[in-house]
């Protein structure tokens, strides 16, 4: 068993992400592997779960967030 490193849940089903950065971290659910390892929206802070949008190393999680924040020439589709 291992011990989540978001909720600190000791469960027999947990399961280990090895990062980019090396690091070898348990999490017992999704949840708490997306509310540690997801990247948060500049503009209005949610977790960004899908493709996102990204400017100039900026992380939004939709193109209204990217044009809110002043981002020109983004869209969700073309």
């Amino acid at each position: 068993m291992a011990v989540c490193v978001t909720c600190g849940n000791d469960y027999d089903k947990s399961f280990t992400v090895h990062t980019f950065e090396g690091k070898s971290l348990a999490f017992d659910s999704l949840e708490c592997a997306i509310h540690a390892l997801a990247p948060v929206c500049a503009h209005c802070g949610c977790k960004v779960i899908g493709h996102g949008a990204e400017h100039a190393g900026t992380m939004y999680c939709c193109a209204h967030c990217a044009r809110r924040s002043g981002v020109q020439g983004i869209d969700d589709r073309s």
